[in-house]
């Protein structure tokens, strides 16, 4: 074996019964090791039609663990565990390479082994095929057997080749659901934990909030301001403002709780953007443009949505021409789009995928601050509703956001 190969080997040693349990394999099992239902009735499969091409009544799949043989395929036998030691396979599958052997009582690597000799079994006819994965490991074998001595020809022994090459597929779609299944239950912890947080943060939000608003109400009702009239109409609007965040907190820690959840209702869009606009202070400078459209969405979510939309581009006006916004949206049978429109810097398109990412701002000359966590919010708020947020230019410059809503149930 060249230095090179005996590397690999060693690796593959040291970690292979970890390496093993990525794919959903835990050699600690007292029984052979299972895959998923899918992948056992497919191995299944491919094992017994692995022994009809060859013309041999035996064939299993093996996974050879640091001291073990387990069997997670068969036919013509039982599924079995043993040694390591007791194994053919074991002694042959580092190699990387077919091995055929017609008589295996004339093959000196196996005379002595209990399944040549009859202690365990009588194998005379022998040949098995590494199972080797794209990253270089091999977890075992395909291999067929018969107790009368033979040979393959070369069309059958191409056909090994690709029927173990399918099996790597097979064991890879379990490694696949074995991460998406770790990676779901830490996706579960972690929201259990951004419950936690949004109920501390919502708590020590509320209280200074509903300070601010019993102080407001306290003002409204002194006679000087009553007959203050723009003092009262300012008092009104922080009042409402007030009401609308507070309302805010209460749904980021509904959502919170539920993990995500959402409830969707038919919305008007106009409704929400006008609510937006007020507070964000451009309801009455001009400013926005507004085309009505049922949405299909949760009401809270919407409002988000385009909040962080509306901010984004008063954020990045062009400093030589006056911001304008149009939001917009079209609704039929498949659900609805909503447009959100501006005249601002734009978004070049090399990096519309890029700003959609959490925390990636453009960082250009004259930009107001932010987090760089609008759009993705925005992308996050029409993936969880089973849409999806594009990013294109205005025609005359300026970025339109894209978002689709699917219709409900």
């Amino acid at each position: 074996m060249t230095g090179a190969q005996g590397q690999l080997a060693f690796t593959d040693e040291a970690g292979r019964d970890t390496t093993l349990r990525e794919y959903g394999l835990d050699p600690s099992l007292d029984s052979p090791l299972l895959p998923n239902a899918a992948v056992a009735g497919a191995l299944q499969n491919l094992v017994r039609l692995a022994t009809e091409l060859c013309g041999v009544p035996f064939g299993v799949v093996n996974i050879i663990s640091a001291d073990s043989q387990h069997q997670i395929g068969a036919w013509g036998v039982d599924r079995r565990i043993c040694s390591r030691e007791d194994s053919m396979c074991a002694k042959v599958f580092h190699s990387r390479e077919r091995t055929v052997v017609p008589d295996a009582r004339q093959d000196e690597r196996f005379t002595d082994n209990p399944f040549v000799t009859g202690d365990i079994g009588a194998v005379r006819f022998y040949a098995s095929i590494p199972l080797e994965t794209e990253s270089g490991f091999v977890p075992g074998t395909l291999c067929v057997f018969s107790e009368e001595p033979r040979d393959l020809t070369p069309d059958q022994l191409r056909i090994l080749d690709v029927l173990a090459k399918q099996v790597v597929e097979l064991l890879e779609l379990q490694h696949r659901t074995t991460q998406l299944d770790r990676a779901y239950a830490e996706l579960k912890e972690s929201n259990a934990k951004l419950a936690s947080f949004a109920g501390r943060v919502s708590h020590d939000l509320r209280i200074p909030l509903t300070t601010i608003l019993g102080y407001v109400e306290l003002v409204e009702d002194d006679p000087l301001i009553q007959s203050a009239g723009s003092a009262a109409k300012y008092l009104e609007r922080i009042g409402a403002s007030g009401q609308r965040m507070l309302a805010m907190l209460e749904d980021v820690l509904s959502y919170s709780r539920v993990g995500g959840g959402i409830h969707p209702a038919y919305t008007r869009l106009s409704d929400v953007a006008w609510d937006v606009a007020r507070d964000l202070g451009i309801d009455h400078r001009g400013i926005l443009e507004m085309e009505d459209a049922a949405v299909y969405a949760d009401p809270g979510q919407l409002r988000t949505m385009l909040q962080n939309l509306l901010s984004n581009a008063m954020n990045y006006r062009r400093p030589d021409r006056d911001l304008r916004i149009r939001v917009s949206g079209v609704s039929n049978y498949h659900g609805a789009t909503v447009f959100v429109a501006d005249n601002g810097k734009g978004i070049a398109p090399d990096d519309r995928a890029k700003v959609l990412e959490p925390l990636v701002r453009l960082r250009r000359p004259g930009d107001g601050a932010g987090t760089g966590l609008g759009l993705a919010t925005c992308s996050s708020i029409a993936k969880a509703h089973g849409g999806e947020l594009t990013l294109s230019e205005t025609p005359g410059g300026g970025t339109t956001v894209i978002v689709s809503f699917p219709a409900g149930s």
